[in-house]
């Protein structure tokens, strides 16, 4: 994965902080032999009150906010980064469907990146299953990733 090589010829580590990916971001990173030169871990905060006492979001920013914002999954970015003492960390949160979640309809996704300088992040929407919708949230946070690596 053109990610890991990235990473460990910085070097610089990775830590990740999912909710309607469950964990498949790690997974995915960790398919790939060698990972655990550069991927530290992860949280997986599926539910609202792990993204504060796991992740460190702001619980007054969650109630305003709600779980499914941009808002939160920069925090989570940062609290993966934080939690994890890792270089990089993502954030991923949204709603897989089939229901809305918060008055957001299925397929709303937000991803975040952070660093030591900050944070970034998006506001997707993507069609399809919750399969669909969880794989192609996992395949553009590697590649927002990517990019904001190349971009450091």
């Amino acid at each position: 994965m053109d990610l890991l090589d990235l990473l460990g010829r910085t070097p610089a580590t990775l830590a990740t902080c999912e909710s309607l990916t469950g964990g498949l971001l790690g997974a995915t990173l960790t398919s790939v032999a060698g990972a655990s030169a550069v991927y530290r871990g992860g949280l997986i905060t599926y539910a609202t009150d792990l993204k504060h006492s796991l992740a460190g979001v702001d619980a007054g920013e969650l109630a305003r906010d709600g779980a499914v914002a941009i808002s939160t999954a920069l925090a989570m970015a940062a609290g993966a980064r934080e939690t994890c003492r890792a270089d990089w960390g993502v954030g991923v949160t949204g709603v897989a469907g089939p229901d809305p979640q918060e008055g957001h309809p299925a397929g709303t996704v937000f991803i975040a990146v952070a660093d030591r300088s900050g944070a970034a992040a998006r506001e997707y929407r993507f069609d399809g299953d919750r399969h669909t919708i969880r794989t192609r949230s996992v395949e553009e946070a590697l590649r927002r990733l990517l990019e904001a690596c190349r971009q450091a």
